[in-house]
This record gives structure tokens, sequence and C-alpha cells, in this order.
């Protein structure tokens, strides 16, 4: 693309190089990871519940230098780089988790996945979310539209029979916290990030977490589901914003919009407040 002082890049323009910077650099990230995911990994904790193993930051490098190495100018969010303020003076940042679902990884469970979104001015506007050993690639951008493996996908239409699908952490169904969901098909999934783009392609209607999430398990699947015709806020209904300088946000609903409202109208009833996931 030729571009002159009378002819500037678009921002539809500059979405959709993003995109198709972001898609590459998942693609390559998830091609290394696969032989390390099937040969398992030595597990460290960097706090409780909160798994790392060599295969995380060797993606976080290469997601790093792909992503930064061609917009320098963007700022950088990721779980497994030590953050740093300078991020909050740039406009457009990479926010990034090399890993999704670290715990299916290690335990060679195919629910994980590398997921880049990008923020501009605090909305998320792009989102890869890839998981590597179902061979599904889910990838999204403002205004045009949402798609797996190439092809469009769009969220459920409606409450399947008045029996909604809603996915959910293995840790939270353990402690009870579904309990109450009377006639909802509640159905364990890792990955933040996965449970939401499974929201996106109509496998399920609703994703819904009272635990604690941080920015980089949102942001791209937020597009993806989105552009899919699905809606995505906090636990408790509020819109998400990124690149604050605190990265956590309290906890998740993703629908297929039509079960938005009843979904926390529920949540609002639960005891408790907001409980650590895993």
């Amino acid at each position: 693309m030729i571009r002159t002082a009378d002819h500037p890049i678009t921002e539809p323009e500059r979405l959709a190089e993003d995109l198709s910077l972001a898609l590459r650099a998942v693609s390559d990230a998830g091609r290394a990871l696969l032989p390390a995911f099937h040969a398992g990994q030595e597990v460290r904790y960097k706090g409780p519940g909160q798994p790392v193993t060599d295969a995380d930051l060797m993606a976080d490098r290469m997601l790093r230098d792909a992503l930064m190495g061609a917009r320098p100018d963007y700022g950088w969010l990721s779980e497994e780089t030590k953050d740093s303020p300078e991020r909050l003076a740039r406009s457009r940042v990479w926010v990034v988790d090399p890993i999704d679902g670290t715990n299916s990884f290690v335990k060679g469970i195919p629910e994980w996945t590398v997921c880049v979104g990008l923020a501009v001015d605090g909305r998320a506007v792009l989102g890869v979310v890839y998981n590597p050993a179902t061979a599904e690639m889910f990838h999204a951008a403002r205004g045009m539209g949402a798609f797996l493996n190439g092809l469009p996908i769009h969220v459920s239409a409606g409450e399947r029979d008045g029996a909604p699908v809603a996915w959910a952490s293995r840790s939270e169904m353990r402690r009870g916290e579904f309990d109450s969901f009377d006639g909802w098909r509640i159905t364990p999934l890792g990955s933040a990030a996965y449970k939401m783009v499974k929201v996106a392609d109509a496998a399920g209607d609703v994703f819904v977490s009272r635990g604690p999430k941080s920015e980089w398990d949102l942001c791209g699947a937020q597009v993806i589901v989105e552009e899919a015709g699905g809606q995505v806020t906090d636990a408790r209904g509020r819109p998400l914003t990124y690149n604050r300088p605190d990265p956590n946000i309290d906890g998740v609903a993703a629908t297929n919009r039509t079960l938005h409202a009843r979904l926390l109208a529920h949540v609002a009833t639960l005891p408790g407040g907001t409980t650590s996931a895993g």
C-alpha cells in the first residue's frame, strides 16, 4: 500500500493490517506450542492457582517480537510480561495471553488458547483466539464480522427449548456456584477466552464467571462475541474497558444477547459477591 500525506492510511485499513499481523503472530505461536503441549511441561507457580511454564514464556516472547516489532508505537499488556505504566500513554495497546488455560495445557486437556486483542483508546477493537490443539482459529475486528477458520459465525438465536447451555469453569462448578442454575445445562470448559468464543460460534449460549478476570482474558474474545452478535459485560452488567492502570475485571458475562438480562438477574440473586475462579 502506498501512503502519502494526501492519502494517509484510514482506520479500517489500519485495523485490517493489524488483524493480518495478529493472525500471523498467533498462528506461529500456536504451532510452536503444540510440541510442548504433547510433551508435557514442568510447572511453576507465580501465585496461588497461577501456573506458568517455559511454554508460556516462549509464546510471550514470540508474540511480543512479532507484534511490537511491527508496531513499536503500540503499548503492550501481557499476562507473562512485567507490566509497565508506559502503556497507559499509548492509544493502541496489544492485550495478550500467550496461553489462556495453562491448567488445561499442562494436564493435556485440549482446552487452551493463544489470545491477542487490540484496544484503541480503551475499547477492544480486534481479537484473535486460537486453540492449536483443536485447530480452531477465531478472529474478528470491529465492523468486519466474526469468523472461525475463515467462515462467518453467529451466536445462537434463543434459549434452546428453555434450557440454555452455559459454559463454566470446573473450579467454580466444584465450589457449587452453579447449583442454583435450575434448568440450565452447565458444561465445563477450560480457558475463559475459549468459553467466550464457544458462545460466539453458537456451541453454547452463555458464559458467566463471578471470579476476577484480567484484561488479557477477555479483550480479544470480547470482539469475537460481539461481532458474532452477542453481548459481553462484567458480571454486574457494566461495560468493559481496557488499558487501565489496574487490569483486573470484576467477572464476566458473555451471551447470545437474548439471554443477557436473564443471566445477570440470576447472578444478582446469588450470595457472596465475586469469588476466586480457576
